[in-house]
């Protein structure tokens, strides 16, 4: 081969080499892009277990603000604690599990946190779909499952799934957090049985105060005592009339 010949192949080698290269590199950035979860050694029924989210960044122009986490079944918001978290980053409790958000991170910085469940489900995984909000409005839904997370070519949106062990030997689930019963109200002295306080003023406002009844009639007492009072005049007076006048005689 001479040698001009040579020198050109060459070159058109080395440009068809770049090119590969610099598509391998650009559909390879967004295939890294992923969201995950992880509590190392973790098994089905372990109690008090640290999980740590991470999230990338796919944004060039706009920071995360937040993610909601829609919580596989056995496990609710009121059986977490957060932990830890971006500064300002605070978890809210939604109807389907719950959001950790706050001020606006860094363009291009990955968002992390780590929250405490009371206790695992027993189950051989668990899946945390998770919705990534950024501060332009975006939203990145990391919501596939595994036989749909993927195309030919490698992209997606996987959902973080966490992947557990048996549970350990005698391991059971523990009795659920207890929910506050209402209060009732502590019936007054007085207050017959299944009568509330309420029912029990409202009774006792409908006599006028300073009266009383005589519980038959509904005469007031000092109307009965005035009447006794008199009776007992008018009968002494008729004594005295009758002593006067057979005296006399």
């Amino acid at each position: 081969m001479h040698r001009p010949t040579l020198v050109l192949s060459l070159r058109r080698f080395g440009a068809l080499t770049a090119v590969a290269l610099a598509v391998t590199v650009a559909t390879a950035v967004p295939a890294a892009a992923h969201a995950e979860v992880e509590a190392e050694g973790a098994r089905a029924l372990d109690q008090n277990v640290a999980l740590t989210f991470s999230a990338a960044s796919e944004s060039a122009s706009a920071g995360i603000t937040g993610l909601e986490v829609i919580l596989p079944k056995g496990i609710t918001a009121d059986d977490l604690t957060y932990k830890e978290g971006p500064e300002g980053w605070k978890l809210t409790a939604t109807s389907r599990g719950y959001t950790v958000s706050g001020p606006k991170l860094a363009v291009g910085e990955d968002a992390e946190y780590v929250v405490v469940v009371r206790q695992l489900p027993d189950a051989g995984k668990l899946v945390f779909k998770t919705l990534q909000s950024y501060s332009d409005g975006g939203v990145d839904r990391w919501i596939e499952l595994e036989d749909e997370a993927e195309d030919d070519h490698g992209h997606g949106h996987p959902a973080p799934v966490l992947r557990l062990k048996p549970a350990a030997p005698g391991a059971k689930p523990v009795a659920p957090s207890p929910t506050p019963e209402p209060t009732t109200a502590v019936p007054s002295p007085g207050t017959a049985p299944g009568e509330t306080v309420a029912e029990a003023t409202d009774t006792a406002t409908d006599t006028p105060t300073g009266t009383g009844t005589d519980g038959d009639g509904g005469v007031p007492l000092a109307v009965l005592l005035g009447v006794g009072a008199g009776v007992a005049v008018l009968g002494g007076g008729a004594w005295w009339l009758r002593s006067r006048r057979g005296g006399s005689a």
